[in-house]
């Protein structure tokens, strides 16, 4: 059971301050807190649990996912959200492979950061260079709610331009 003290904190959390990002559009990989060992197919495990080692989780993140690669790949960044809170985020995914089940995989992705605690956010930021030092400050412990029926989905980072002529 969730305290209703922790519920509030979380409902009361800044979203996720996309439009800093110079994209249009982003994937978003939403996954669950019940990371598998091997799955059934004999892949190594994936998903998320904040008892990974950020190894672990690097590995259980960066593939096997059905997506569009390309627009994963044009985003840059894949923040990573288990209950529409970003707790982990990837950059480094431009590239991308594809197995026989039509599944891809980042494999030169990196775990920029993570957390460890999402009522109490702690960030663990594991990048090495400056800009991925900052996304994931700027991503992790923000609400990122998403639609989707698959385990990636695609968030647009600007609200449209209204029409000319229209009122916004």
């Amino acid at each position: 059971m969730t305290p209703l003290s922790v519920v509030q904190a979380l409902r009361q959390r800044s979203h996720a301050a996309l439009h800093r990002l110079d994209v249009e559009e982003i994937g978003v990989l939403r996954v669950d807190a019940s990371a598998t060992g091997i799955c059934p197919d004999g892949q190594q495990w994936s998903g998320y649990s904040a008892a990974l080692t950020p190894g672990e989780l690097l590995r259980g993140l960066k593939g096997w996912w059905r997506c569009d690669a390309a627009t994963v790949a044009s985003g840059q960044v894949l923040p990573v959200t288990l209950a529409g809170y970003v707790v982990a985020l990837l950059t480094g995914v431009h590239t991308w492979e594809k197995d026989t089940r039509s599944r891809y995989a980042f494999p030169r992705a990196r775990l920029a950061g993570h957390i460890t605690d999402l009522a109490t956010p702690t960030k663990v930021v594991t990048a090495t260079t400056r800009p991925d030092r900052d996304l994931a400050e700027l991503l992790l412990g923000s609400r990122l709610p998403t639609h989707s029926g698959g385990a990636i989905a695609y968030v647009r980072t600007r609200t449209a331009n209204p029409l000319p002529g229209k009122d916004a």
